[in-house]
Order: C-alpha cells, then sequence, then structure tokens
C-alpha cells in the first residue's frame, strides 16, 4: 500500500477530482495549506507599506491505494495539475505498513478496492 501525497493549485483540484471519482477512486482527504517553495513571495503595498508574502496557498490531497493503483492516479495528478509555471506543486509518495476499517476492522489492502464507475 502507498499514500499519495498531493500539493497542488486549487484550479487544478476539481478536473483532478472528476478523473479520479471516474476510475473508482472517490476516496480523497482534501485539506487547505500554504506553504513556500521555489517561487517568490508576493509584494503588496498596504496603508503605504511594503509586505511580502512568501506561503502560497495550496491543496493538499491525500489517499491511500494498492501499490497497482499508484502510477495511474500520480499521472492523472500530474497531466491536470501541471501548468509549467513555478508553483505547481509537488506528489509525495509514502510506503503503508497497514490499514485498518474502523467499523469492521478489517485489515490490509482490501479495505481500499477501488469502488466501481458510478452509473
Amino acid at each position: 500500500m502507498k499514500k499519495i501525497e498531493a500539493f497542488i493549485r486549487h484550479e487544478a483540484f476539481e478536473p483532478i477530482r472528476m478523473e479520479l471519482l471516474q476510475q473508482g477512486f472517490p476516496s480523497l482527504t482534501i485539506s487547505e495549506v500554504k506553504g513556500s517553495g521555489r517561487q517568490k513571495g508576493i509584494t503588496e503595498r498596504y496603508r503605504g507599506a511594503e509586505l511580502t508574502n512568501y506561503l502560497r496557498p495550496k491543496v493538499k490531497l491525500e489517499c491511500v491505494v494498492a501499490d497497482g493503483d499508484v502510477q495511474g492516479i500520480v499521472d492523472t495528478i500530474l497531466k491536470h495539475g501541471r501548468t509549467g509555471a513555478v508553483g505547481d506543486g509537488k506528489v509525495f509518495v509514502l510506503p503503508v505498513d497497514d490499514a485498518y476499517r474502523v467499523r469492521t476492522g478489517e485489515a490490509g489492502e482490501e479495505i481500499l478496492q477501488a469502488h466501481p464507475e458510478p452509473t
């Protein structure tokens, strides 16, 4: 099992979500986050003072999937998240030792089965 963590632009989220849903992966955790990377800060003037904001808003997308599903999900994130400009984000793939379904106590990859495409 792998955990995919992606930090993406807000406008990239909806196309990524829609394609993952069509592929049978509706289970995502989304967080509004701020961070800094290679992009420079935005300098604004407010009441005569110059302010530089180095923290850029991003969406953090997280999901845990079976090993065989990782590349398809990463490809989807890259396809819809890439503008070619600094600040497009990052994708991390991390190992997951085990997973449990709280409701039933089931464990392992069987709880991560992709959902069939909605009809």
